[in-house]
Formats: C-alpha cells, sequence, structure tokens
C-alpha cells in the first residue's frame, strides 16, 4: 500500500494491465475491420459508415432502396463454467459472437459490426486476451468488424477466475428482403444444417446430468467421443452467417421462405418463431445425424426425449425454410460454401406447431 493512502490498484483494479491490454485488443480488432469501419482512435463509439458497404460485404453492394438495422445481444449462458473448469477461455468469444450474428441472420441480414463486453473480478491478461482473441474470430468468420467494447475489472463481485460476457450485433437488410416468416406456406421443405455440438445452450442441465448425476468429470473418455468429455462440450458455436448470405443472394429466382436459428428451446419452441398461423412444421426423426454428446447426456440423466428436443439443438443448428423447387439449388449453394444441408421436413397446414414423425 502507498504511503501516500491506498490506490484503485490496492481496491483490486490494475489500470496500467487495462491500458496494456486495451493496446492488445486494438490490435485484434484491426484484423476485423472491412472498409465500413470508420477510424476513431481514441473515441468513445465506435463508427460505421454504411457507405461503406461494398467493401464490407458484396451481398449489399448495390444500392438499397429501404435499409433495415437488425440488431441482437446474447451471451454464452452456463457454458462459462466449463471454461473456468478447462482454464480454456479463446472458444467462448467465439460462442458469444455466433449466437448474436445467427440471430441477426434469420432475419435474412448480414451482421456489420459486434461489440463486447467482459465483466470480471480481476483483469488476467492471458484469459483476456484469451476471450477478445476469439471474439475477433467469431467476428472474422462472419465478416463483420468487431468495432469496441467494454472490459469492466470489478473486485469483489465475481468469484476469482471467472468472469461473464455479453455481445452486441448489428446487421442490415434491404426491406423487400427482410425474412419475417410471412412467405413460409404448406408444401415448404425444411432443410436443417448441423450443429457443431450444443453450440451455448442447455448446459445448466448438461452439466446436472453429467456432473452430478453421471458422476462425469471433465476429463473423462467415452468410447462415444472423440474428446474428453470437456473438450467435448466446449465445442464452439457454428456460425452460420457466410453460407448462408450466399443462398440469399441466389435471389428470387431461388427464394428462400425463412431461417430458425436453433438455440434455447430446441427445435420445439424455437421453430414456431416462424410459422403462419395456418402452418405446422412436420420435422422426420432420423433425417439427421444426433451427434453422440446428446445422447451421453440423455443416458447420464435419464431424461426423457421430449425434455431433450425442448432444451438441445439435437444436432441441427439452424432450420432453412424453401419452396420444394429452390431446395436443391439452394443445397447446392450451402454446399459448395462449406455447409451440408438435408430435407429433415415439411411445412403442412395446422395452426403453428412443431410435430416430430
Amino acid at each position: 500500500m502507498s504511503d501516500k493512502g491506498i490506490t484503485y490498484k490496492d481496491a483490486g483494479v490494475d489500470i496500467d494491465t487495462g491500458n496494456e491490454l486495451a493496446a492488445k485488443y486494438t490490435e485484434l480488432m484491426e484484423s476485423t475491420f472491412g472498409s465500413g469501419v470508420v477510424r476513431n482512435d481514441g473515441g468513445f463509439g465506435g463508427l460505421f459508415s454504411l457507405k461503406g458497404l461494398s467493401g464490407q460485404c458484396d451481398f449489399f453492394s448495390r444500392f438499397m432502396d429501404e435499409p433495415i438495422l437488425v440488431a441482437g445481444a446474447d451471451g454464452v449462458g452456463t457454458k462459462l463454467k466449463l471454461a473456468f473448469m478447462l482454464k480454456k477461455h479463446d472458444t467462448v468469444g467465439i460462442d458469444l459472437v455466433a449466437m448474436s450474428v445467427n440471430d441477426v441472420l434469420v432475419q435474412g441480414a448480414q451482421p456489420l459490426f459486434f461489440l463486447d463486453y467482459i465483466g470480471t473480478g480481476r483483469c488476467d491478461k492471458d484469459t483476456m486476451l484469451g476471450l477478445v482473441t476469439g471474439v475477433a474470430e467469431g467476428c472474422r468468420q462472419s465478416g463483420c468488424a468487431l468495432l469496441g467494447g467494454e472490459t469492466a475489472e470489478m473486485p469483489g463481485f465475481y468469484p476469482e477466475g471467472e468472469y461473464d460476457l455479453a455481445g452486441f450485433a448489428v446487421g442490415i437488410v434491404e426491406r423487400a428482403a427482410l425474412l419475417d416468416g410471412s412467405q413460409v406456406a404448406s408444401g415448404d421443405v425444411i432443410l436443417g444444417l448441423a450443429s457443431s455440438g450444443l453450440h451455448s445452450n442447455g448446459f445448466s442441465l448438461a452439466r446436472k446430468a453429467l456432473f452430478e448425476v453421471g458422476g462425469y468429470s471433465i476429463d473423462s473418455t467415452l468410447p462415444e467421443l472423440e474428446k474428453p468429455l470437456g473438450e467435448t462440450l466446449l465445442e464452439p458455436t457454428r456460425i452460420y452467417v457466410k453460407p448462408v448470405m450466399k443462398a440469399l443472394e441466389l435471389g428470387s429466382e431461388t427464394p428462400l421462405h425463412g431461417l430458425v436459428h436453433i438455440t434455447g428451446g430446441g427445435i420445439t419452441e424455437n421453430t414456431p418463431r416462424i410459422l403462419p398461423a395456418d402452418c405446422n412444421a412436420e420435422i422426420k426423426l432420423g433425417s439427421w445425424d444426433i451427434p453422440p454428446i446428446f445422447k451421453v447426456i440423455q443416458a447420464a440423466g435419464n431424461i426423457a426425449e421430449e425434455e431433450m428436443y425442448r432444451v438441445f439443438n439435437m444436432g441441427i443448428g439452424m432450420l432453412v425454410i424453401c419452396p420444394q423447387a429452390s431446395a436443391e439449388k439452394i443445397s447446392a449453394t450451402l454446399q459448395a460454401n462449406g455447409e451440408a444441408a438435408r430435407i429433415i421436413g415439411r411445412v403442412t397446414p395446422g395452426n403453428g406447431e412443431v410435430s416430430f414423425v
């Protein structure tokens, strides 16, 4: 303690470490910049020019009659507990970006920029750099700029070694191209895009089933899994932006009627958000491969099938709803851009519900 009295550092906040991290953050942010970013070194807010869109994303290089901004916010949830347990922090930043940009995408919007918030009790340099490295990677994967953020050091507020994350994405779409479910119709087919695992949902149930009821540890190795249990659970969320935007570029000759991001609530509760009141979604069980981790969780916790589909994505991270005539070309476009798609259901007359057959 200083002879001149206590300092902010004595209270647990290290300004010098924060300044060092800010310089490193700038390098990571710049690795995500497109021509839409307006340099604002030292400014208190990030700047983005809509005139710069032609360099940011080819899809919006043409003149837009009525551009609509689409915003989304999310976190990573209790998946962070796995990051704490494994002391691995460079993947949850990808999760943070993914949860927001995939949400923005389902309106048909290209994410433009992203902001993050990190709250922690103490700014450990390696941990913080790992987090922002992951955020920058997620932004690169989705073609958006990491425009800024906030790291809040709050001693006494978080347990030692823990933190929380929040993220905010803003995207853009031409009003005429906005996906709001109004075009979804009986006879449409439902394509499923594979998830990379649990993504960032259902971890409270997964941790209870695996670690409390099942008695497993993060280091447990199971014959069904290629990696130790903890690493399998920490697999980052898949980002669908670039391949799906390519499918959207096909335009009105190959229409795409709707997208669904399968997050908390699974297929059961997310799909109705895009269904007209007079339509149902009929999902064919067995039409895709369920990753082994879900079967491990179900067995460990003795969880009912219905509950599994209500909580987890069960191997499907996004649904693409389109007319039968568009399905083959959209699937081929997704495949050519690294995203396999398969028909897993169809839209039928009904009352806005999901059924599994």
